[in-house]
């Protein structure tokens, strides 16, 4: 039997239609959500990306301003953080990547306000995350636990999480063990990786490496979510081998159409969020 698809669509159709409601609420109150960004790259993938986000905030109501840097040194880019910062009518910073060589990264990590921080690319917002105190998640992380928690909770499950970057693996497995799940967090070191994932009730990869996951590491009926992006000629895909694993799957998220598309929901109602909180 084929797996059940986990179509990030359905989630976000009403997800946005009450992002929509919660903006006006906003404007009614002279509260204007916005969002600023940084970009310091060319890369085709992220512009097409950063249009995605621009022309849906701006459907729904959130302001957006995009600021493109050349090869900057770091001090650049951080003073513009620092200005953001401190600019009340900015409800959220965003600073696109991949950034350029010239840039030190765990700097403008550091540099990343908490209450501004929608992506939750910052040191302070892994650390809220880390001590379970309000903040905000990786947009992607976040995504994908919440495409997990559509079959069930996650509550006592077996996970297994392949890869561990700051973006998507290590905060994912907070949040899971946040929701009283066992966690085994997997990486490229990691001895019999195909067994344990095997032994996963819910099995996340995010590696960036096409159709790294096949039908033979996944256990019969798990919920298989997968977070990868690849682009090939052929188009996009993903970490899965999506053929042969949606036969073994009990559910299993494809790519393109899931985390993805949830996940610009998810950094937009951030961006809301923030711009409620700093009205209280």
């Amino acid at each position: 039997m084929a797996a059940q698809r986990l179509d990030g669509k359905a989630l976000v159709r009403e997800r946005r239609r009450l992002l929509a409601d919660r903006v006006a609420r906003c404007a009614k109150q002279g509260v204007f959500p916005r969002l600023a960004v940084a970009v310091a790259t060319d890369d085709p993938s992220t512009r097409a990306y950063l249009n995605a986000k621009r022309r849906l905030a701006e459907r729904i109501g959130i302001g957006v301003r995009v600021t493109s840097l050349s090869d900057p040194p770091t001090e650049e880019l951080l003073a513009l953080i620092d200005e953001w910062a401190r600019d009340r009518e900015i409800s959220g910073i965003l600073v696109e990547t991949p950034l350029p060589s010239s840039i030190d990264v765990r700097a403008v990590r550091r540099a990343l306000p908490a209450d501004k921080d929608v992506d939750g690319a910052g040191i302070a917002s892994l650390g809220r995350l880390m001590a379970g105190q309000p903040g905000f998640a990786p947009a992607t992380a976040e995504a994908a636990l919440i495409l997990a928690e559509s079959v069930g909770p996650l509550a006592g499950r077996r996970v297994a999480i392949i890869g561990r970057s700051l973006v998507v693996g290590r905060p994912l497995a907070l949040l899971a063990t946040a929701r009283d799940a066992t966690v085994t967090v997997c990486h490229s070191k990691t001895r019999d990786l195909a067994q344990i994932a095997r032994e996963a009730d819910v099995l996340f990869v995010a590696v960036g490496r096409p159709a790294f996951v096949t039908a033979d590491m996944v256990r019969r009926g798990a919920v298989v979510i997968d977070i990868g992006i690849n682009v090939l000629e052929e188009g996009i895909v993903g970490d899965v081998d999506a053929a042969s694993v949606a036969e073994i799957a009990g559910a299993f998220s494809p790519v393109p159409g899931g985390v993805g598309l949830l996940t610009t929901t998810l950094l937009l109602e951030h961006v809301v969020e923030a711009a409620e909180r700093a009205t209280v």
